[in-house]
């Protein structure tokens, strides 16, 4: 079992940045794709980032060039750094830590983001 606490979510205004954290504990076997989700109410959550295991982290398009993703060598710790924040992108944001063919499926409680002025 992988236990996941997302925080770092709040209220900003358009322009400014949040960086979020995801703090893992348990068993990190077998575990492989680490990566940021997001759901708007009535949509579908969505991939925002996520990093496997010696492969370079894919971005969606929507925030390819301001977001970064991040993480310790000892998978314990996932980060999201966003900068140049948009009204579009405020959700709640999760994360996720999986193994290669997702039999082992972790999330976190989600974190909320607000872009607003």
């Amino acid at each position: 079992q992988v236990r996941l606490v997302e925080s770092g979510g709040g209220l900003v205004q358009p322009g400014e940045s949040l960086r979020l954290s995801c703090s893992a504990s348990g068993n990190m076997i077998g575990i492989v794709h680490r990566g940021w989700y997001r759901q708007v109410p009535g949509k579908l959550r969505e991939l925002v980032a996520v990093i496997t295991s010696g492969i370079t982290p894919k971005y969606s398009d929507s925030v390819k060039g301001r977001f970064t993703i991040s993480t310790d060598n000892t998978k314990t710790e996932l980060y999201l750094q966003m900068n140049s924040l948009k009204p579009e992108d405020a959700a709640v944001y999760y994360c996720r830590y999986s193994s290669v063919n997702y039999g082992r499926d972790y999330w976190g409680q989600g974190t909320q983001v607000t872009v607003a002025t």
